[in-house]
């Protein structure tokens, strides 16, 4: 239970990090205008490769390495684990940004808008700091120190928003909006640097030389940034690619945009929300399963593996009724677009393989599992670029959910498998049947409830309606279930205030 109340807290920072950055971004669109915002998206966008190249491999695998020498009491070998990723990020992060901004006329032609390039240099002076940045939030998550791994990300998004707003609100001289907005985004790098350095040293860290780290570090870096620059890179490939292959079916270039504009702006935003849950869980499960796998505790790994499989079936299949449902009004409701409404319930069933090919990454990266990872990752990235070249001749927009089902489904079995074999037997099988008993009944009376609510009812009212009567079905369906105890959440949340009123 200590799992899923501290991923409770993990939550919280997350979805007040989301919200905040949410509210910033209305403010961006407000005072910088939709080409301003534009500007900096494209420009960040850029920036982005790069800082994923310089550290997106190393937290992950140092929490690894670092819960690997936990397990067996070294902690001088921890400290140099931590010195040793800290060089890495440098060593890649300080020599590209010394030769980008030497090759700066030759590079500012990548970009169509000369503006995107000044505000692409403003950003990358932050390249190095935050590349250590990364890596020392890394150190936090390995030594399980997860209130400090929440919290001052959650800082780096106030500063970021507090400077910004004070930025474009009170500057008066004529400088670019979407400039003041990237200033605003480097203070916030050098301010969390300082905070997690401090943080660390006033916490025990320490610095220590990094001899024998540096290469198994690299090697299990490597593949996982390997995969997160891809992921990058493929998605910017299937941005050019897909409008393309729209126009060759048949499509205007503005209708083949829109479609683009549907999937990738609309739908996929609300098809996340299940990530922010299931991300808290590894991001607390990950040190966790690591120790216990590298002191050979391969009963408690095999538990912890199906505490996390069962806990994202959960939440995933709790949530699928709702899409299926209601998707179509929340499409309205959000975006004033019926298109995208029937893309949400037409891919709900989507939600069980993106949720599980999620988690069960994050766990075979905590057993070390970077290199099979990769090939999965490729694997299925090979099918998503297939269907977005061959299929919207015939699907049109639905090319893309079709791509990212064969993307899911093919990287979520092959991660199973791979877990199965690395852990033993996966116990979620019957959790997945006993879920699908649970609430198939619910998402037939709910179809059946909004419809007729729909009739005597305005929109807004047959839909709040339909989905508390949906979340009190789930409720009593799970609790009969003996998916979810709902009288032990009563006690844990409520029970502790009764002693206390009645002391």
């Amino acid at each position: 239970m200590n799992l899923y109340r501290t991923a409770a807290v993990v939550t919280l920072f997350s979805a007040a990090e989301h919200c905040l950055g949410f509210l910033y971004r209305i403010l961006l669109s407000r005072t910088i205008g939709s080409e301003g915002l534009g500007v900096y998206q494209a420009a960040y966008t850029v920036f982005a490769v790069f800082l994923t190249i310089s550290a997106s491999g190393l937290p992950v695998t140092l929490s690894r390495v670092i819960s690997r020498h936990r397990a067996r009491g070294n902690v001088l070998r921890e400290q140099s684990a931590v010195t040793g990723a800290v060089l890495i990020s440098l060593a890649i992060s300080a020599p590209v940004t010394l030769l980008l901004f030497v090759l700066r006329t030759p590079f500012s032609s990548v970009f169509a808008d000369p503006r995107c390039a000044d505000l692409f240099y403003l950003l990358l002076a932050g390249l190095a700091p935050t590349s250590v940045y990364s890596v020392i939030r890394g150190s936090f998550w390995g030594r399980k120190r997860f209130f400090a791994y929440s919290f001052i990300e959650l800082l780096e998004e106030m500063i970021r928003i507090g400077v910004g707003v004070c930025l474009l609100l009170f500057v008066t001289a004529n400088i670019y909006g979407a400039n003041l907005a990237a200033a605003a985004v480097l203070v916030s790098y050098f301010c969390s640097f300082a905070i997690a350095l401090v943080w660390f040293f006033c916490t025990g860290g320490k610095f220590r030389s990094p001899r024998g780290e540096l290469r198994p570090l690299l090697a299990s870096a490597l593949p996982v940034t390997a995969m997160r620059t891809s992921s990058s890179l493929l998605s910017s490939l299937i941005s050019v690619l897909f409008p393309l292959r729209m126009q060759a079916a048949g499509y205007t270039a503005a209708r083949a945009m829109s479609e683009y504009g549907v999937v990738y702006g609309m739908v996929m935003p609300v098809m996340a929300i299940p990530c922010a849950f299931i991300g808290s869980i590894a991001l607390v499960l990950v040190p966790e399963l690591s120790e216990a796998f590298y002191r050979g505790r391969r009963e408690q790994v095999s538990q912890l593996t199906a505490r996390a499989l069962n806990a994202t079936l959960l939440i995933s299949c709790a949530l699928i009724p709702f899409y299926l449902v209601c998707g179509g009004d929340v499409g309205i409701m959000l975006y004033s677009n019926a298109q995208s409404g029937q893309m949400l319930s037409a891919c709900a069933l989507l939600l069980l393989p993106m949720s599980l090919t999620m988690i069960s990454s994050s766990l075979l990266n905590s057993l070390g599992c970077e290199r099979h990872t990769l090939g999965i990752f490729l694997a299925g990235s090979a099918a998503m670029l297939a269907c977005t070249l061959f299929l919207p001749r015939y699907l049109g927009g639905g090319a893309l959910l079709a791509g990212m089902a064969c993307d899911a489904c093919i990287t979520t079995l092959l991660s199973l498998l791979l877990l199965r074999k690395k852990t033993g037997v996966l116990r979620a099988g019957g959790t997945l049947l006993r879920l699908f008993a649970a609430l198939l009944p619910v998402t037939v009376l709910g179809a059946l409830l909004h419809g007729a609510l729909l009739r005597c009812l305005a929109f807004l009212p047959a839909l709040a309606l339909t989905m508390l009567a949906m979340l009190a079905g789930e409720a009593a369906m799970l609790s009969a279930f003996r998916l979810l105890d709902l009288k032990a959440l009563f006690r844990r949340f409520f029970g502790k205030k009764r002693k206390k009123i009645a002391a």
